[in-house]
């Protein structure tokens, strides 16, 4: 089919998939343990999209226009049998790149297999070096060493990997200038993410977010660092690079500087619904058609007709009363 268009011109090119609704780790800004606690009730396994479901539905996107697919969570590695997912997904005609975010404390025991699969690139969250302050973000007191041990030995088997880092003023922007020296030594791009407002759980606030001037400013007190051009249109990440050494930060700067405009990704939760924000408020079951025996082609007409009538831009509408009041799907659900 040919590639559609929403409202504003955007095609769309990225589909986030989640393969689980649970995850290891308590992050604040994320599942915070005060409202996911021990008795929480999570999606139940016949309710997620079976790897049949997601790669059928995968293909069904690939042919209106994605070239790339990431795997998020909750945590995905707590998914069972996902190198199968793997190799379903590689055999997708038109996807060209496949990624998979993931908290890093599972890697060591599904990295091999993985990337025996095909999968190439890894999104590793690390929120901080310093061992208190990452172990209160992640509300289970692990320490980053874990984490660190396991970055190292994914990219010793031959992972291109990124660090992800959310930054809180109050929180951890004093690790700004730990990490960016770490990973800038190691070679891995470390991506700074501004706080957002996703989902209602997160006590988000204006207050608290630090911009990406404000983490560029600090960065600068102790590197030059220089712009390098965007790789493909929809790019989220602006990306610099260590004039001493090459090494590469990136910032996601979904509330200073929005990236609407060109936004090209929808998003596929663990139980099928697609959504076309990560600020959305409800999504389109696609699960309930694939059960119900849709043909692919009434599949593409249901996902063309949602694509086609997008006109989300929340983050250049935000304000703190939208924030506040309007209904979002959690970050856990859906992913990142």
């Amino acid at each position: 089919m040919e590639a559609i268009l929403d409202k504003l011109g955007r095609p769309i090119r990225d589909l986030r998939i989640s393969v689980t609704d649970r995850c290891n780790f308590r992050c604040s800004y994320c599942m915070p343990k005060e409202i996911f606690g021990d008795d929480y009730v999570f999606l139940p396994k016949d309710e997620l999209l079976t790897f049949e479901e997601v790669e059928r539905l995968a293909r069904l996107f690939a042919s209106l226009g994605v070239k790339k697919l990431r795997l998020t969570g909750g945590e995905p590695l707590l998914r069972r049998g996902l190198p199968e997912l793997i190799r379903k997904l590689m055999d997708v005609r038109g996807i060209e790149d496949i990624g998979l975010t993931t908290n890093g404390v599972l890697l060591r025991q599904h990295a091999r297999a993985l990337y025996d699969a095909g999968l190439r690139r890894l999104n590793i969250s690390l929120d901080a070096l310093e061992p208190d302050t990452f172990g209160e973000i992640n509300g289970r007191g692990t320490g980053p060493e874990l984490i660190l041990s396991h970055v190292d030995y994914a990219k010793d088997i031959g992972f291109d990997i990124k660090v992800n880092m959310v930054v809180q003023k109050g929180v951890n922007e004093s690790e700004i200038l730990p990490m960016a020296a770490f990973f800038k030594e190691r070679g891995i791009t470390l991506r700074f993410i501004e706080f957002m407002d996703v989902g209602n759980d997160n006590a988000w606030s204006f207050r608290k977010v630090v911009t990406k001037k404000e983490i560029f400013d600090i960065l600068n007190t102790s590197y030059a660092m220089e712009p390098v051009d965007e790789d493909y249109y929809g790019e989220v990440a602006k990306r610099y690079r260590y004039k001493d050494n090459g090494s590469e930060v990136g910032f996601i700067t979904s509330v200073s500087e929005s990236f609407c405009a060109t936004c090209t990704r929808a998003r596929l939760s663990s139980d099928g619904k697609l959504y076309t924000c990560l600020f959305a408020s409800e999504g389109f079951d696609l699960r309930e058609l694939v059960r119900k025996g849709q043909s692919d082609e009434e599949l593409l007409e249901a996902i063309s007709d949602v694509w086609n009538r997008r006109t989300d831009r929340y983050s250049d509408e935000r304000t703190e009363q939208t924030a506040k009041n309007r209904k979002k799907i959690g970050m856990s659900y859906i992913g990142g």
